[in-house]
């Protein structure tokens, strides 16, 4: 099982201090975060993609193709790829060049996105959004698959005997999630693939995400791509820690009122309840943590958000010396030792070369 954290980037005011961080400040934060994630024994650092502000990753792969150089282990993903305003083949293109420069250590989870304004600034109608998601996602399978692609669609110029450069590293194209907080036509064409389905249970409570999985799970193995428990499942979570969760508490509150997308709305307290946040010592966020797999089954990616809301980059930098020393470790173990044995691990570039490899010998 892979652990690790994701951010949105967002450049959020400090209420304990009244200072927000510049755009470079915040970037450079970034960084010195996925550093920190791999120094710390973490698997996954994933970058969102925003157009607008207070956001700042609007070039994830350029993000990540920085991170790669000064990281050795690290898998590096997105926490959402536009397939609805990215163009495919761009995506294709952009992706299989930093599956090269990293080496392999690369996915990538795509969404609709959230921010109903960036679909017109880039040509595109949000009310489009399911059809365009299903359609660029088709152009862009067959773009790392095939060498040469015919393609004529509804939402872009036709492509003439067509080849997506750099070809994918191996032969063998990025893993991809399909992330979704809100739609079942997203799980099924995840499961229509055999990709992975991302839920990001940061907001809702978790009966709404149980639906999305189940549905996930069910089609998945509808399609022939292995049991309902072996489909390819991530989860979402948040956490704030302290030693002593009374601490955790005060020192986390301020940040929550005002947090940009949750503040001024339900209670600190009342969030915690209906949603996975947890704010409090280690060992809560491992015991709500553990609740995620009777709820939803096994599954293969577990990501946090740690770095949200105007926590100071050292504030969050000790958030991450936490997880990776007193959760991740034994979480590993105690989601190793429940998992059944026929129920697969977290997809590498690795794993998918060897599987490609060994279909190719059984086609013999």
């Amino acid at each position: 099982m892979q652990f690790g954290i994701f951010t949105v980037g967002d450049v959020t005011l400090d209420p304990t201090t009244g200072r927000a961080p510049t755009e470079h400040e915040r970037i450079k934060a970034m960084v010195a975060i996925a550093r920190k994630a791999e120094e710390v024994g973490l698997d996954v650092f994933a970058t969102g993609e925003h157009h607008n502000p207070p956001f700042v990753p609007s070039s994830p792969t350029t993000m990540l193709a920085y991170i790669a150089a000064q990281t050795e282990r690290l898998q590096l993903s997105t926490a959402t790829t536009l397939i609805t305003t990215n163009d495919p083949v761009k995506i294709a293109e952009d992706f299989a060049m930093l599956q090269h420069l990293a080496d392999g250590r690369v996915d990538l989870m795509l969404g609709r996105g959230n921010t109903g304004p960036v679909y017109p600034w880039f040509g595109k109608d949000i009310r489009e959004g399911i059809p365009l998601a299903i359609e660029n996602y088709q152009l862009l399978h067959r773009l790392w698959r095939e060498d040469v692609v015919d393609w004529e669609g509804r939402f872009r110029t036709p492509l003439q005997s067509f080849t997506a450069t750099p070809r994918p590293l191996d032969g063998v194209a990025p893993f991809v999630w399909h992330g979704s907080i809100r739609s079942p036509e997203i799980a099924e064409q995840a499961a229509y693939y055999g990709d992975g389905f991302f839920a990001n249970n940061i907001f809702w409570p978790k009966e709404h995400f149980q639906r999305l999985i189940e549905l996930y799970r069910r089609r998945y193995e509808h399609y022939g791509h292995g049991s309902a428990d072996q489909a390819i499942v991530g989860l979402g979570g948040q956490a704030f820690m302290r030693k002593n969760s009374q601490d955790a508490v005060r020192e986390f509150r301020p940040y929550f009122d005002n947090a940009p997308v949750y503040g001024h709305g339900p209670s600190l307290e009342d969030f915690t309840e209906q949603t996975p946040l947890t704010v409090g010592s280690p060992q809560q966020v491992i015991e709500k943590t553990m609740t995620f797999r009777e709820s939803f089954g096994d599954y293969q990616r577990q990501l946090f958000l740690m770095d949200h809301a105007g926590l100071p980059l050292k504030t969050v930098l000790e958030q991450l010396d936490l997880l990776g020393a007193e959760v991740v470790p034994v979480l590993r173990k105690e989601f190793d030792a429940l998992r059944p044995a026929h129920v697969p691990d977290a997809p590498t570039h690795a794993s998918l070369v060897a599987a490609r490899d060994e279909a190719v010998a059984i086609a013999r």
